[in-house]
């Protein structure tokens, strides 16, 4: 060995490199000027030979082998450092040229880290994971990973068979990411992160920020480039960014893409591209404006569902790549359908190619079990706390607004985050620091991610499926609030499920639990759910939950979706429900579509579809859902009948529906309802209708009020009340009668004719404003409704309304025909 080229020999990092326990190997490979010139030192522990190729002067110059373990090394004559690649011989007789890795200076800056480590790097996804890059003019991936306690981490793959020592990555300061630019690799590689620590142990890592992955059962990443598709949904963002969600209607449809429809040739999954417009057609055949996507992040395990992610930043490649799912977004949006994507910050599993223990040390989660793991899921719980973790999740929520438009993300287990104790035992959870257990670093979090989303001001919603009353959940961050812009109603969809489940004879007795969401309705901004977590593991279907014989169960599940339409909130229905599926939710099996075939269901099929029109062409069913103006009770004091009236409204009076839900198999021919104006009311849907399957009990002729009070109104009707079924009736204004126009204009007409110049004093100025006051307050007393205590007890004339028993005990069906004579009910006093 020359001598000039001994004395430059670092041995100690040379040996460092070999054992591949450097942390910064750029340090000591790569090109470097000294005083006798550049110094290029290799490490390729496979290599025979390796020379060095100038590319302006063509100069060769051939390398020294000075570790027998693979290390090379040779001195240059200059004095600047040139372009150059190398010539590698390797030990089976392969020959390549590559530019050198180690010549290359980061791309990630110290402001970019300094960012990342405080927690504010929103962005970050840009920088760490795998990327396309073009440095000096050289094309290759760019590599980042945060792994602070590493000993040393290299990327490994079938570019370098795998072998750990090939390219090292260089540690960036202190800031805990490695690095390191390959040339000429393309997108498609796929690849892991090797990691030695400090222990001495050797392990392989999927990247935390990949874009794309193996399809099961493989666990390894895959480069990819997500900047090249082109989006033609730039009308439907300017749309979002305008509207205003919480006065716009939003009926949602859950879907699970792997079961929502399976291939018959073989294949087990669609295509992101197939799936789009068989989605689109059905959801705006049936009226839906959104679609809800169970978690389409990367996730091992089927059964999970996607709720276990191990690839946050990568679409799941069961059903192609991340351009496919650009291509289903994009294609969803032309046809003016929004997408809201199930999101997993509260929790991951602990499969050890994933985030789990990711650097040797519990990076992403808490050290402490009972800080950092779910004992009954067996999953791991996020440090909230640390910056780098929060700025993880944060930049991960941004990114599928940002780089899949998605116009939503719903947060699933909010709960599980917020207390400390969820789930555990006694011992099981640590108090936080002043001895409760609400988690106060997750409730930074979530107040952190809120307020950032909100800055983007783009119209994308954030949504959280929490399940206990913890205040304020949709108030804003400024006022104390978590910031989020809708809550699921988990407490209405349990209790009223319960309600439903009840034999008609019983539900009496649980009265309560049909009416009690209106007391805390406008507590929070509500979506209504019957989402898939109430269709699986033993609780059956929608139609499978009613009570009574078929005929029943299909008008108990329409009215059951008519009284979740009235009510105020917005809505979510799991797929296969809205066909009236008996079969309880498989993810190894697709919808039983076949079930179309038969007029039940197809009737159930076209009632969810006319409801969805209805809620979508009033007003009052959507536009004040969080304004208690939007909402009326009529009567909700009828526990025996098993019968609730409300009124929903807007500012415009003629907007007003008045609703009338049964939920026994009684039928009621002449049933008295007090009305919220004096008026006409004409039945525009009624859960009943032949159409849908139903008897036909129905209202067809438009019914006008009568000065005769009932539900403590002065004003009321007398309607058809259909058994199991709901009614709704659409408010008009009484026009002017002739009459009283014509007594008008001669009242005008005498006026004129007044001597000119004769004004009325002062005291009949009074007096006839005084009579004018009275006269207004008079017709306003006739013509509108007050308000009133919903539970206070009232009166009502015994004659004032009919029925018709239809059934004549609950579960057992006698004759269509009306009964002979007529019995008389009486409402609740």
């Amino acid at each position: 060995m020359d001598d000039k080229l001994y004395e430059l020999m670092n041995w100690a990092e040379i040996e460092a490199v070999v054992y591949s326990e450097e942390e910064n190997p750029h340090s000591i490979l790569g090109p470097h000027i000294t005083e006798n010139g550049v110094l290029i030192q290799a490490y390729m522990p496979t290599a025979v030979s390796i020379s060095v190729n100038l590319i302006k002067t063509s100069k060769s110059y051939a390398m020294e082998l000075v570790d027998e373990g693979g290390f090379f090394a040779v001195l240059i004559p200059r004095k600047t450092i040139p372009e150059y690649t190398l010539t590698i011989e390797y030990d089976n007789g392969e020959i390549r040229e590559i530019k050198d890795p180690y010549a290359f200076q980061p791309l990630i800056t110290e402001k970019d880290t300094k960012r990342f480590n405080a927690g504010i790097h929103y962005s970050i996804y840009e920088h760490l994971g795998a990327h396309k890059a073009v440095i000096n003019g050289t094309e290759g991936i760019y590599f980042a990973v945060w792994a602070p306690s590493a000993m040393r981490v290299s990327v490994v793959g079938n570019f370098n068979l795998w072998d750990g020592r090939v390219h090292q990555m260089r540690r960036l300061w202190d800031s805990g990411v490695f690095e390191i630019f390959i040339p000429d690799l393309n997108v498609g590689e796929v690849y892991k992160f090797e990691l030695k620590l400090k222990s001495g142990l050797v392990i392989l890592k999927a990247d935390p920020y990949a874009n794309a992955a193996e399809l099961r059962p493989n666990t390894a990443s895959v480069v990819t480039d997500i900047d090249g598709y082109n989006w033609n949904d730039s009308s439907w963002i300017e749309k979002r960014k305008k509207t205003d969600s919480g006065s716009a209607p939003m009926a949602i449809y859950e879907v699970h893409l792997g079961s929502w429809k399976r291939p018959e040739d073989g294949r087990e999954f669609y295509n992101y591209r197939e799936l789009a417009p068989m989605l689109a057609e059905y959801v705006k055949e049936m009226g839906y404006t959104h679609v809800e996507l169970m978690p389409i992040m990367e996730y091992p395990y089927d059964a999970s569902w996607g709720y276990q992610v191990t690839g946050y930043f990568a679409p799941t490649s069961r059903y192609g790549t991340p351009e496919d799912f650009m291509y289903f977004m994009d294609y969803m949006h032309q046809q003016e359908i929004g997408i809201i994507l199930d999101w997993v910050p509260a929790h991951f599993p602990r499969d050890t190619f994933a985030l789990s223990n990711f650097d040797g040390t519990c990076l992403y989660e808490h050290r402490d079990p009972r800080q950092g793991a779910h004992p009954h899921w067996g999953t791991l719980i996020y440090n909230y706390g640390r910056p780098e973790v929060s700025n993880f999740l944060i930049a991960n929520a941004l990114f599928w607004v940002e780089k899949y438009h998605a116009d939503g993300i719903r947060m699933d287990a909010v709960a599980s985050m917020l207390y400390l104790d969820y789930g555990k035992n006694d011992g099981e959870w640590v108090a936080n620091i002043y001895g409760g257990n609400e988690n106060l670093e997750a409730v930074e979090f979530l107040k952190h991610l809120n307020s950032i989303f909100k800055k983007r001001k783009d119209g994308a919603l954030l949504i959280a499926e929490e399940s206990t009353a913890w205040p304020m959940v949709t108030a804003d961050v400024e006022e104390d609030g978590l910031g989020f812009d809708y809550k699921w109603n988990m407490g209405w969809m349990n209790d009223f499920i319960g309600y439903m489940q009840y034999d008609p004879f019983f539900r009496s007795y649980h009265y309560g639990e049909l009416i009690f969401s209106m007391i805390y309705a406008y507590s929070e901004k509500f979506i209504l759910v019957l989402s898939h977590d109430e269709v699986v593991h033993g609780k059956g279907s929608m139609i499978g939950k009613m009570p009574g014989d078929r005929e029943e169960k299909f008008s108990n599940l329409r009215l059951a979706y008519g009284y979740m339409m009235a009510h105020p909130g917005k809505k979510l229905l799991f797929m296969g429900q809205d066909i009236a599926q008996f079969s309880e939710w498989s993810e190894e099996k697709s919808v039983e579509w076949d079930l179309l075939k038969y007029t039940d269901h197809i009737n159930m099929k076209e009632y969810v579809k006319a409801l969805n029109k209805l809620y979508k062409t009033e007003p009052a069913l959507y536009s004040m859902d969080y304004d208690a103006e939007g909402f009326e009770w009529i009567n909700n004091i009828s526990a025996n009948e098993n019968i609730v009236v409300f009124a929903r409204k807007t500012e415009n009076q003629e907007d007003t529906l008045l609703i009338v839900c049964n939920f026994t198999p009684l039928s009621y021919s002449d049933y008295l309802v007090g009305v919220p104006y004096r008026g006409k009311y004409k039945e525009i849907f009624n859960s009943d209708s032949a159409d849908f399957g139903g008897t036909g009990f129905v209202n067809p002729r438009l019914k006008q009020s009568k000065k005769k009070e009932c539900d403590d109104r002065d004003h009321s009707i007398t309607i058809k009340v259909p058994p199991l079924g709901i009614s709704v009736f659409k408010f008009s204004k009484i026009a002017e009668k002739a009459s009283d126009n014509k007594a008008l204009k001669t009242k005008a007409k005498d006026a004129d004719k007044k001597p000119a110049g004769k004004k009325p004093n002062l005291k009949e100025q009074l007096a006839a404003q005084v009579a004018k006051a009275e006269a207004e307050n008079e017709e306003f007393m006739s013509t509108h409704s007050v308000l009133i205590d919903p539970v206070a007890e009232k009166q009502v004339p015994e004659a004032a309304k009919k029925e018709t028993v239809k059934k004549t005990s609950v579960g057992k069906s006698t004759a269509k025909k009306p009964a002979a004579k007529k019995a008389t009910a009486k409402k609740d006093k």
